[in-house]
């Protein structure tokens, strides 16, 4: 087996991310770009898109990291708002953009009609969710949105396979595919429900960092497996085992959290990069399978099917968005006011990734009697021209979308409420501090709730920075130099290697969490 594709895959896919990082050009659409144009360049090996390797190996840690990084209280406050887009939405849009693809795609017959439904149903909603950061969208819209990336996979496979029961001539009726879909749903959450409490009774009785971290790793794809094993939702188990963890990590020791978070952090970098210069990477394979479908013709059909899923999405999201609310007093209580610019984001951001592809590419090439599968390598080309075609339009229009509607990024209550419980807390007589030390605490608060506003505000006219930026630059040198001070210690033999170790770690550990601190901030 050669291995220098995959190597080469992974380094390149990694330096062009590293390389986004630097430009104005989210990561994603940069990968992508780049995948398409080196598909052409001599000497750049064929890579095909295999839905028993993206399914299994690469959704379930996209997917844990996601959601281990996502809030269980904030899903569960907007929990009908996330069902409606990752159920509902999706089992719309599968029907919606089906019957639109049918009546206007000409030779292509309503069963492959429904399947490329099904396909192009999910949005990958943590490519949105990543961009939106980066400008200051909202915390709500974005829960919501992270919400809905996290379930709909699940909804759309589970549709796909109703889709192609049907196309193939299985004889799946509405009520067996019903009754599918809801196996699915649940069996996939009773797995997680039955998991999670033992695998976060391991995570915090096991002593070695090392053994924490390979079981941290091993999670997602027991989660995934174990679910499909009995034919229910890998996606949701996953999902359900990962929202527990991440809202128990607290009770994990902090070694342990700061070296998985390292740990992961470095997987989804590679996993992520490597995904989106695969979608890239498709282009010649799609093209040379349209077979009798001119280019011209295909083009055309891309263009119907691209503006019906953008189309479909916003004829579900504005009446998904008021509707419930001008049905339910209960709703409009409990809820706050949401006026047209959240579903207009919400709405926009509805990019398709890699889950799509991989389904696409998981068609069968027959039918049950032998017959090849109607306008196969159609609904292929569609899915890839949707996908490059929602990365491109909308992943680089949101932000200056995000920036022209100048949505609210500030929480002033929320900053409040910080105030507050600190004052409250060092009222108590058992939370007594010098008074240095409080002023320390308040004075952390402070900094921390006004970096966005530091970060946006004057910079100093000789280097350009802001007054948040110098800090932490200071910060930065001052371990800096504490490091030199304490290897020079060692140089003179006044310290050993092993007290070197000691004080270099804790010195890691403070930068690590400055460094973390930093990278988290707006």
């Amino acid at each position: 087996m050669d291995v220098l594709p995959l190597v080469g895959l992974v380094a390149a896919s990694a330096a062009v991310a590293g390389a986004a990082r630097r430009t104005p050009v989210p990561a994603p659409l940069l990968l992508v770009t780049v995948g398409l144009i080196a598909s052409y360049l001599p000497g750049v090996p064929t890579y095909t898109l295999d839905a028993h390797i993206v399914l299994p190996l690469l959704l379930p840690p996209l997917l844990y990291t996601a959601a281990v990084d996502s809030s269980y209280l904030d899903l569960r406050a907007n929990l009908r708002s996330v069902a409606l887009l990752s159920i509902g939405y999706v089992l719309f849009a599968t029907v919606a953009v089906g019957w639109l693809a049918y009546r206007l795609v000409p030779d292509l017959p309503l069963t492959a009609a429904l399947v490329l439904g099904a396909v192009v149903a999910p949005p990958d909603a943590v490519t949105a969710a990543a961009i939106a950061r980066r400008v200051g969208l909202p915390g709500r819209v974005t829960t919501v949105l992270q919400g809905e990336s996290l379930v709909n996979d699940a909804t759309a496979i589970t549709a796909y396979k109703v889709a192609i029961a049907a196309a193939v001539g299985e004889g799946m009726s509405w009520g067996a595919g019903i009754g599918e879909f809801f196996l699915a749903a649940v069996g996939g959450v009773v797995v997680g429900l039955a998991l999670m409490v033992p695998l976060h009774w391991l995570r915090t009785h096991l002593r070695e960092a090392l053994l924490q971290n390979t079981l941290s790793l091993l999670i997602p794809f027991v989660a995934y497996a174990a679910a499909e094993r009995v034919h229910a939702s890998g996606v949701l188990a996953v999902v359900v085992v990962a929202l527990y963890l991440g809202h128990r990590s607290w009770q994990v020791d902090f070694a342990t959290r700061l070296q998985e978070g390292a740990v992961w952090k470095m997987v989804a970098f590679i996993l992520e990069s490597a995904v989106f210069a695969l979608i890239g990477l498709q282009l010649p394979f799609v093209l040379k399978g349209l077979g009798s479908y001119a280019v011209g013709d295909a083009a055309r059909y891309a263009v119907i099917v691209f503006l019906a899923v953008v189309v479909v999405r916003f004829v579900w999201v504005y009446p998904a968005t008021y509707l419930p609310r001008w049905l339910s007093r209960r709703i409009r209580e409990r809820e706050p006011d949401t006026d047209w610019t959240a579903p207009l984001i919400v709405g926009w951001a509805g990019m398709r990734g890699v889950v799509s592809l991989a389904i696409a590419f998981s068609i069968p090439f027959t039918m049950s009697d032998g017959s090849p599968f109607p306008a196969r390598n159609l609904v292929l080309f569609l899915t890839f021209t949707t996908v490059i075609g929602t990365l491109v339009v909308q992943g680089l229009s949101l932000p200056l979308l995000v920036r022209v509607l100048k949505l609210p990024g500030r929480d002033a209550k929320a900053e409040t409420l910080a105030e507050a419980r600190l004052e409250e807390l060092l009222a108590d007589r058992r939370n007594q501090l010098p008074g240095p030390l409080a002023d320390r605490l308040r004075t952390v608060l402070e900094r921390r709730r006004n970096a966005v506003w530091e970060r946006l505000g004057a910079a100093n006219p000789v280097t350009g920075e802001s007054a948040d930026d110098t800090y932490r630059r200071l910060a930065r040198e001052m371990i800096d130099a504490e490091r030199e001070v304490f290897v020079t210690l060692r140089d003179e033999r006044r310290i050993d290697d092993e007290m070197l170790r000691t004080l270099l770690r804790r010195l890691d550990l403070e930068e690590a969490a400055a460094y973390r601190e930093e990278s988290d901030a707006p």
